[in-house]
């Protein structure tokens, strides 16, 4: 219920049981004046004026204090009027003392004026009432402050609450974020360097005996480092976002075999779709888990033979890596790279599979789903 609605109710309730009673008294009663109608009619008048102007100062309540006094000794007034009108010492007082002390003075006043009328009885009612609304006014107001200090610090709690949830959102986006950008250094700078170490030193031992084939090795290592720093104006944000040029991601791929085959010497047997249909985060993941691939190839595998297979069926699309090399066991790899792959496959809805054991060779499946699983 709303602060405007209860002193809404209370003022009927006042109008109605406090004022009328008295009223009906002085009608049937030939004693006493008849300008008390009029006295009453006023102080209706004056409650209702008040209220809404909302100016409940001490002045008015000190008004109504004296005016009950004078109410006591008309018939049917004193005690009845005094208790109707006490919760108002409570709702606009401006603090507990002067609650208590103003409804007080309209208690003795009310008692007098019931002796006076030749009413002890009502004075002691008047007298009980107002002890009773003194307890229950300070048990109000203890409520009220108990409720307001409960609501300021379950306040400061929700605030502190709601500046540790942001703070935890701020750590858990910068550590995503650290993350990403690790995998993709991984991915693109460090998987870079690695080839221009290997390039660099394949054509140091071969300075002298092969010089074409340390030729193709040098360009090698310029196209590579021109990548490498493409890779880092992209990181950095000093040049768009691509890894790859929207369309399909084939030629990219066949590029990139063929770049492989031609630094290792490697045999590459590829089978690529015609055409893949799908978007470019998916072309830039078939990219990165090519090349994450093929670099383990180069760097454990000790390969002869390096087959990849890419197919695109009505709900997912395929990507096969297998070599003849030595293999490994899955369960103990340590690698940062299969687990920056299965982590990209997984932000798209994908999956990457590993097979391997020791003397083996190794293959490595990555499906990602596009038209919902069958």
């Amino acid at each position: 219920m709303t602060d405007t609605t209860l002193r809404r109710w209370y003022t009927a309730a006042w109008l109605l049981l406090g004022l009328a009673p008295p009223l009906i008294a002085v009608g049937d009663d030939t004693g006493p004046p008849r300008w008390a109608v009029f006295a009453l009619l006023g102080a209706a008048l004056a409650y209702t004026a008040v209220h809404r102007t909302r100016d409940h100062g001490p002045a008015y309540l000190a008004a109504l204090a004296a005016g009950l006094g004078a109410m006591a000794v008309l018939p049917g007034g004193g005690a009845a009027l005094l208790i109707a009108a006490l919760p108002q010492f409570w709702f606009h007082s401006r603090g507990r003392g002067f609650a208590v002390l103003l409804s007080g003075c309209a208690a003795a006043a009310t008692a007098a004026g019931s002796i006076v009328s030749d009413s002890p009885w009502k004075a002691a009612v008047a007298l009980t009432g107002y002890g009773v609304s003194v307890l229950a006014g300070l048990l109000v107001h203890r409520l009220v402050a108990d409720g307001e200090a409960r609501a300021v610090v379950l306040a400061t709690e929700l605030s502190k609450t709601q500046e540790e949830l942001a703070e935890a959102h701020r750590r858990e986006g910068a550590a995503d974020e650290r993350e990403r950008m690790a995998r993709e250094i991984h991915d693109t700078l460090a998987q870079g360097f690695a080839s221009i170490i290997v390039l660099a030193e394949a054509a140091r031992t071969g300075l002298g005996g092969d010089p074409d084939r340390t030729a193709r090795q040098l360009r090698s290592i310029e196209r590579t480092a021109r990548e490498n720093f493409a890779e880092a104006r992209v990181l950095v944000g000093s040049a768009p976002h691509s890894g790859l040029t929207p369309g399909s991601v084939v030629p990219t791929l066949r590029r990139t075999l063929e770049r492989f085959a031609q630094d290792t010497g490697i045999t590459v047997d590829a089978e690529l779709a015609v055409d893949v249909d799908c978007d470019q985060q998916t072309r830039i993941a078939l990219l990165r888990c090519t090349q994450e691939s093929l670099a383990n190839v180069r760097k454990h595998a000790d390969a002869s033979t390096v087959g990849v297979v890419l197919t695109q069926g009505p709900y997912a699309i395929e990507l096969e890596i297998t070599d003849d090399g030595r293999g490994f066991v899955v369960e103990e790899s340590r690698g940062f790279g299969l687990d920056g792959m299965r982590k990209r496959l997984a932000e798209l809805d994908g999956e990457l599979t590993v097979t391997s054991s020791v003397g083996d060779g190794t293959r490595v499946l990555a499906t990602f789903h596009t038209n919902g699983r069958p």
